[in-house]
């Protein structure tokens, strides 16, 4: 696998860094902080509805190819200005990221593992050959930003301010080309459960395998814009069916639920559960919540207990190559013990059923939604993101 962070920096002189080509890097000591004047009134947390109410502030800097980066800038959310033949209209030159800031019991504000986020950042950003930006200063800007966007942060257990990254090219020219110049801003929106579903709802996936999300080879990895467009179509084939979203397949391979990690808890001949979900092959984006629910997984019993599962039970992280044939044999052989979906936007939600070849598969259910390793995983992570359990500096605050 190409590691395109290297290859930018070898093929691209607009991208290297300062120190080679005197060009100013990104750099939160030269933030400039402009307040809206008039302030948005904030919802109530019950009328939340994912990305739908931004809040007064946005940041913004741009990459000049021959200054490099601009000053940065707080200042008040509004529209982007752009040449119509700018690389990220013409050939969707775009990434993004998708994190959260929660409040923990004292009311301060807190990112959950957001260095993961700024690496997988940077990481898209090289596959579409943006220019460079300092990770460091870039979590020091976004930290900057949601202390003044506090007052946005719904104080109710499961909700949070979520926050989008972008870096888009904005090279004027319909040419196929490195955009050599670049805007790059952070935008926040206060939210409740993803789609309304709190986890008591399970999910219904409609397994798709004549049109696929991502193949070898391809940027299935990378969170970049030209992903996502093509997943709508689909996505509303499946709503139109009675399905809540889409299930990945590659062949027969089980890949992606949605834009969600797919994870099946199975029965151990020894007592343990394995928990298993697809391996990170260049088809499957590496989730943040994903890695999550592996280690967490992996240190339960032996350096924490997870909520309410017993500490003799064993859990086993497995990542492997599984299809929907194996899915189905492992269901008759009642090994199956839950199913669930995992990401940034719904932590973890149940999956109550998938549509393959004309018929239902139906999978376990539980009172409440998701079943005991799932809820256990769930409020594990969300104890973690508000501050209420310590756990190797998961949970930074924005000092």
């Amino acid at each position: 696998m190409a590691d395109y962070t290297t290859v930018a920096a070898t093929t691209q002189p607009d991208v290297s860094t300062a120190a080679s080509t005197n060009l100013a890097q990104l750099d939160s000591s030269k933030l400039v902080i402009k307040l809206a004047t008039e302030l948005k009134p904030v919802p109530p947390a019950n009328e939340l509805r994912f990305g739908q109410n931004m809040t007064d502030h946005m940041l913004f800097a741009t990459y000049d190819p021959v200054t490099g980066w601009s000053a940065p800038e707080i200042r008040p959310y509004g529209p982007l200005t752009l040449d119509p033949a700018s690389s990220c209209l013409q050939y969707a030159t775009t990434a993004f990221e998708g994190m959260k800031a929660y409040l923990d019991p004292n009311g301060d504000p807190r990112l959950y593992r957001a260095e993961k986020n700024m690496a997988r950042f940077a990481r898209s950003a090289a596959r579409v050959a943006l220019p460079r930006f300092d990770q460091d200063e870039l979590l020091k800007l976004i930290k900057a930003l949601v202390k003044i966007e506090r007052h946005w942060i719904p104080a109710k257990r499961g909700h949070s301010l979520y926050i989008r990254p972008m870096i888009t090219g904005t090279r004027a020219g319909i040419a196929l080309a490195v955009s050599n110049s670049a805007t790059l801003y952070v935008m926040c929106a206060p939210t409740g459960p993803y789609n309304s579903n709190d986890g008591s709802r399970p999910l219904s996936l409609l397994a798709l395998s004549d049109t696929v999300r991502a193949w070898p080879g391809g940027t299935g990895e990378y969170k970049i814009a030209g992903n996502y467009g093509p997943i709508l179509g689909p996505h509303q084939l499946a709503q139109g069916q009675g399905y809540d979203q889409t299930l990945w397949l590659l062949g027969d391979k089980v890949t992606e639920a949605g834009v969600m990690n797919f994870f099946v808890a199975l029965k151990r001949d020894d007592g343990g559960i394995d928990v298993v979900t697809p391996p990170l092959d260049g088809t499957i984006l590496p989730g943040v919540t994903r890695e999550s629910v592996l280690d967490l997984a992996a240190a339960h019993s032996s350096r924490t207990a997870l909520p309410n599962l017993s500490p003799s039970l064993r859990l086993f992280p497995v990542e492997r190559v599984f299809t929907m044939a194996e899915l189905q044999t492992w269901l008759s052989q009642d090994r199956v013990l839950e199913v669930f979906a995992v990401g940034t936007a719904v932590i973890v939600v149940p999956i109550g059923r998938i549509g393959y070849q004309g018929e239902d598969i139906m999978l376990p259910s539980f009172e409440g939604g998701l079943g005991p390793v799932g809820r256990a995983l769930h409020t594990r992570i969300t104890d973690i993101q508000d501050g209420r359990f310590d756990w190797q500096g998961w949970s930074m605050p924005c000092d």
